[in-house]
């Protein structure tokens, strides 16, 4: 697009999380603010109109950094370089804006640049507060752009999760539908369906897909210096999310498995006495890890189906996994571990908005009982 001059003034990096949405479009977003500007044109003495110096037309991405203004960019710390994102009140009765965190999100970006919005919060220490990108946020922004440039051709705002801005999105429709000159919006979402749609039909879009697993692998080998086998385990269950695989890298060394048995005994065998004693035990994991045994636990189901459907001989497993996803199939069927699965997710989704761990596995304990025993297939609403 900046090859061709046809960048548009705005646009949306649609990702879900871990796919790096949020690095791809910062990167663009340097990458932009660090082209020079274009040298002023002057009439010479014969009305004849010269630039003072020729400006390259087009600088590679794989050459900016030799830009006097990348260093900045890449510190974030580039004059012409903003950022919203979503924040918390710092005391009762204030009223916050991006430029409040600024430190904390610098940091935040060199540490945990694919993390999501929980992993955010919780950094600035929010606790259990909502984020929000709230009125005073827009109001800045439209002063912010209304300024001239200091030293790159664009200013350029990064606003990360579109999603948290509610109604006060609209404050900024005039502006995105008719930007001050050489302004670029980069609105960076996970799910367009939450974003207002006056401010989505205004933008380019621009989809992020989620990462190959071979790169995923790669990527753990290379930067997070993980073991071949433990890197491939991983990036089999994380599904292109990097975010998930570097979480479940620093439980690699869990036991996932014996614990998985452990519930599937009790559940089917055990009965009461057993099944209230890995509850007792699961619930004391804490939330991350409880939702990571449940990935697992569906990353088994895909395999023993896939097994089911493609043949022992095309699905790539260790041989543990591959010995206990033919032994999940000796117990249940592809439409019950189906039915499975969809519980699975649900209870990861329960998990996330802070759910009893005691009761929720409980709950599921006895819906895994009633699927597997009794074939029976629990629809929700």
């Amino acid at each position: 697009m900046v090859e061709q001059n046809r960048l548009s003034h705005a646009l949306i990096f649609l990702g879900k999380e871990g796919s790096g949405a949020l690095p791809l479009a910062l990167a663009f977003a340097q990458y932009v603010v660090s082209l020079p500007q274009a040298a002023p044109v002057v009439e010479d003495l014969f009305g004849g109109m010269t630039a003072l110096e020729p400006t390259p037309s087009f600088i590679h991405p794989d050459h900016i950094a030799s830009q006097p203004a990348f260093q900045r960019a890449e510190q974030l710390i580039h004059p012409d370089l903003h950022f919203t994102y979503p924040v918390i009140p710092k005391k009762s009765g204030d009223k916050p804006v991006s430029a409040d965190y600024i430190t904390e999100w610098r940091e935040f970006i060199r540490s945990y640049p694919y993390g999501n919005v929980y992993d955010w919060l919780q950094f600035i220490g929010a606790d259990n507060k909502q984020g929000n990108i709230t009125a005073d946020e827009c109001n800045d922004i439209i002063r912010q752009l209304s300024l001239k440039s200091f030293e790159s051709e664009y200013k350029v705002l990064l606003l990360w999760m579109p999603e948290y801005l509610g109604k006060e999105g609209n404050k900024l429709l005039k502006l995105i539908e008719e930007p001050p000159p050489n302004t670029l919006f980069i609105l960076v979402a996970e799910n367009d369906e939450q974003i207002l749609p006056t401010i989505l039909s205004r933008c380019q879009l621009i989809k992020v897909p989620m990462l190959e697993n071979r790169d995923v692998e790669q990527a753990l080998i290379e930067r997070a210096k993980a073991a071949p086998d433990t890197a491939r385990q991983i990036a089999g269950i994380c599904e292109g999310n990097y975010r998930e695989a570097l979480q479940l890298l620093q439980h690699a060394d869990e036991d996932w498995q014996s614990l998985l048995r452990e519930w599937l005994n009790a559940t089917l065998k055990g009965g009461p006495m057993a099944q209230v004693k890995f509850v007792e035990e699961v619930s004391k994991l804490g939330r991350e890890k409880q939702k990571q045994f449940l990935r697992y636990f569906n990353h088994l189901l895909e395999q023993s189906i896939r097994i089911k459907v493609m043949g022992l001989e095309n699905v790539l497993l260790g041989d543990n996994e591959r010995d206990f996803a033919q032994r999940l199939n000796k117990i249940a069927s592809v439409s019950q571990q189906q039915s499975i699965i969809e519980e699975l997710d649900r209870a990861s989704y329960y998990i996330e908005r802070n759910a009893n761990a005691k009761m929720l596995f409980q709950a599921v304990t006895i819906k895994l009982y009633h699927i597997i025993q009794n074939k029976t297939l629990i629809l929700m609403g």
